[in-house]
């Protein structure tokens, strides 16, 4: 068996050199022995192949086996470096994915900064609004403190004067029972007249006049006087000179922080050149106007009359003028005539398009959207509108009818200064409302529809200017400093 070994792997390599026409036969021969032959096809061969032949087929084999062995091998190393090449290009492609997730994150981090700089300008400026609230806060405390001690003063003041008027009474009697004279009748009637429970409006009606400073005082007689036969043949002229302010009084309560007071240029019966009306303009429904015959009365806090009107105004605009007060309507557009003889309101008209209502007032607030003015040409309404966009607007009325005679668009925005005021059909403008030293610093021609910048001196006394208004029967100016009623001389050049 191990000898036929060789030839059967013999027979398998001529089997796989020369194809399946080879043929194989197994037969026992006599003796009982297995015998294997096999024959080969050929026309030149008629016997079997010999064993060199077979050897060379065999190397043949061989040769081609180490062949495609090499080819093989050569296979496998080429599919290496495929395989080297496909994780390159996979990790390639992963190099790219990470270079952009980095660009994203990058983008993203960058959103975060931008983010973070819109933080940190949100908290600089809640930090600069919450210095800005606490320095209010503590303006607030401060002008607390002194309104209290303004009010221990006016309480001491207040009950030493009632204590003068006791006395007086008491005085009074004993001369009423030694010889009752018609003098002391009437004095005893008078005092009658406020005799009265201790209201809130009694409080308002009694106040005492506040003592000033000599210096502060008006020299001479302090009340107003019809223009002289001079003065008049002056006739109109330019503001050139604004004189120092002369303090009149000064209001007891906290609703006397802002206010208007005010004197009849063109008076009419009953009323004269020295009656003089007061308003405290500091609430949410202010209708109480003070009228004083004189200025006496006025100096002295002791009203003749207290009109209520019939609507609530606003701010610090009114005017008195030809027997009426002219205001503004609370929070609306609406100018109003009261007749102060009758105490009804005449006429009501709506001034087309103004703002009201804080949309543009003067650099101090208060809702001074809307001011009156009277000169010696008439009445004025000065104001603004969305079409001007904040620049001063200024128009004539018709006295009767409250009616729009002409109007002029300004190019002085109205939020960038203190106050204005009319004097000879010309706008004048103040720079600051709490300077002791702002200026009269423009005005308006509507002769000519130009402005034209001035240097004038105005002082601001107490520092809180929240009217100033012409009275040109008297050539003056009077103002509310925070309290205070003041009025300054003025001077004018010849036309």
């Amino acid at each position: 068996m191990e000898a036929l070994v060789p030839w059967l792997l013999l027979v398998w390599m001529v089997w796989g050199t020369l194809g399946s026409t080879v043929q194989l036969h197994k037969a026992n021969d006599p003796d009982g022995k297995c015998v294997y032959t096999f024959t080969v096809p050929s026309r030149n061969e008629v016997s079997c192949t010999n064993p060199e032949e077979a050897m060379v087929a065999i190397r043949a084999l061989q040769q081609e086996s180490s062949t495609q062995r090499r080819e093989l091998d050569s296979a496998t190393a080429r599919l290496g470096l495929l395989e080297n090449l496909v994780n390159r290009l996979h990790g390639g492609h992963a190099g790219r994915s990470s270079l952009s997730m980095v660009g994203l994150l990058q983008k993203e981090i960058e959103s975060l900064k931008r983010e973070q700089d819109q933080r940190d300008t949100q908290v600089s400026r809640l930090e600069s609004t919450i210095s800005n609230l606490l320095q209010d806060k503590s303006n607030l405390q401060e002008e607390k403190k002194w309104l209290e001690g303004e009010k221990k003063e006016l309480e001491k003041r207040l009950e030493n004067s009632n204590q003068e008027v006791a006395r007086l009474r008491a005085s009074q009697c004993l001369h009423a029972e030694v010889a009752p004279s018609k003098d002391s009748l009437q004095s005893s009637r008078e005092a009658s007249k406020w005799d009265m429970d201790d209201g809130l409006d009694y409080q308002e009606l009694k106040s005492e006049l506040v003592e000033v400073p000599a210096s502060h005082l008006v020299q001479g007689s302090p009340s107003p006087q019809r223009p002289s036969a001079e003065a008049e043949e002056s006739g109109c002229g330019v503001l050139i000179w604004v004189g120092e302010p002369v303090t009149y009084r000064r209001a007891e309560t906290i609703a006397g922080k802002y206010g208007v007071w005010m004197r009849d240029p063109e008076p009419v019966t009953p009323y004269t050149y020295e009656t003089t009306w007061r308003v405290d303009t500091v609430g949410t429904d202010v209708r109480q106007v003070f009228e004083y015959d004189n200025a006496g009365q006025f100096m002295k806090g002791y009203p003749s009359k207290v009109h209520v009107l019939p609507r609530s105004m606003e701010s610090t605009g009114a005017v008195v003028y030809r027997g009426s007060l002219y205001f503004q309507r609370l929070k609306s557009r609406i100018l109003a005539k009261y007749d102060l003889k009758s105490e009804v309101i005449t006429v009501q008209k709506e001034l087309p398009n103004a703002g009201y209502h804080g949309q543009f007032p003067y650099s101090w607030g208060g809702y001074t959207d809307i001011d009156l003015a009277v000169d010696e040409v008439g009445l004025w309404v000065i104001y603004s509108t969305e079409n001007a966009k904040g620049a001063i607007v200024l128009s004539k009325l018709d006295p009767e009818t409250l009616e729009i005679k002409q109007t002029w668009e300004t190019n002085i925005r109205k939020q960038s200064v203190a106050n204005s005021f009319m004097i000879c059909g010309n706008l004048y403008t103040i720079s600051s409302y709490s300077s002791p030293e702002a200026t009269v610093n423009f005005i308006y021609h509507t002769s000519t529809g130009n402005s034209t910048p001035l240097n004038i001196r105005f002082e601001n006394r107490y520092r809180y200017s929240s009217m100033v208004d012409y009275n040109p029967s008297e050539r003056k100016l009077l103002a509310w400093d925070n309290f205070n009623m003041v009025a300054y001389d003025v001077k004018l050049s010849k036309m």
